[in-house]
């Protein structure tokens, strides 16, 4: 994996925390305006507007670098529309990265000829 690939994946992993945890205070603010006089949904609706749009480019970009196939593809953007997929995103973003730095350690060493 070179470093231009490694730093688009990075980037998805740095953005589906927020962009997860912009969702479901965005739920939260929603149940909240509809039940008390509180109204956080205008200010929490473009906080989230933003990450899910940097969460799209980024994905758009991880896929374009990684080769990704397109059921892989399309399920990073399927957990970018669940509330808590972010979070499964990330974890899985963070699995691959770190299989990817293994292979590559492995084929500079010699132990694998790929």
């Amino acid at each position: 994996m070179d470093l231009k690939t490694a730093s688009a994946i990075r980037r998805l992993r740095l953005v589906s925390g927020p962009e997860a945890i912009s969702f479901l205070l965005l739920l939260v603010c929603s149940v909240l305006k509809r039940t008390t006089d509180f109204n956080a949904v205008p200010v929490m609706g473009m906080v989230h507007g933003v990450l899910f749009i940097l969460y799209v480019i980024f994905w758009l970009d991880a896929w374009n670098r990684t080769k990704w196939s397109t059921k892989t593809g399309i399920w990073y953007f399927v957990l970018s529309v669940l509330p808590t997929g972010g979070f499964f995103a990330e974890r899985r973003l963070k699995r691959e990265a770190e299989d990817a730095v293994i292979a590559s350690r492995a084929r500079k060493e010699g132990a694998v000829s790929a």
